[in-house]
């Protein structure tokens, strides 16, 4: 089942229930989802891995605007990103975080040769690579830094 079916079941869900939270964060997915589908050289689809930058690009919208808004104290602001974070998050795959991704990446590292802070280059392109869509890039990326630098 495609991305916008999932949505478009959720919506219809969201409005019989009256629950405007979902229904604000379903709205946004498919107006990206049609922003996505109409841009030049999309052809009117998008393929699932699109789907996925799609949906954490999302993600990281709203979690940059929370932490505006957090810095700002405007909680009520602060409280409606959360929201939609947690909508949309639903429709992305299982995150890894902390040691299930250290490890991951430990053995990622390892295949690729990556084994020095000048490797990162590397490292990064084959951790980004098979971990796309199921971790954040900024994870991944202190994680490998981390990882290089022997700590």
């Amino acid at each position: 089942m495609s991305l916008e079916t999932k949505v478009m079941d959720v919506m219809k869900e969201a409005m019989k229930a009256k629950d405007d939270k979902t229904l604000r964060s379903v709205r946004a997915i498919k107006a990206a989802i049609i922003l996505a589908k109409t841009s030049e050289g999309a052809k009117g689809e998008i393929t699932e891995d699109d789907e996925i930058k799609l949906l954490q690009k999302l993600v990281k919208q709203r979690k940059d605007s929370l932490e505006i808004f957090n810095t700002q104290n405007r909680p009520e602001l602060a409280a409606k990103e959360q929201e939609e974070i947690d909508v949309i998050s639903k429709f992305l795959p299982e995150q890894l975080e902390g040691d299930a991704l250290k490890a991951v990446l430990v053995k990622i590292l390892a295949d690729a040769g990556a084994s020095s802070p000048a490797d990162m280059g590397k490292a990064m392109g084959a951790a980004n690579k098979q971990l796309a869509g199921k971790a954040d890039g900024k994870s991944i990326s202190t994680l490998v830094k981390e990882i290089l630098n022997g700590n």
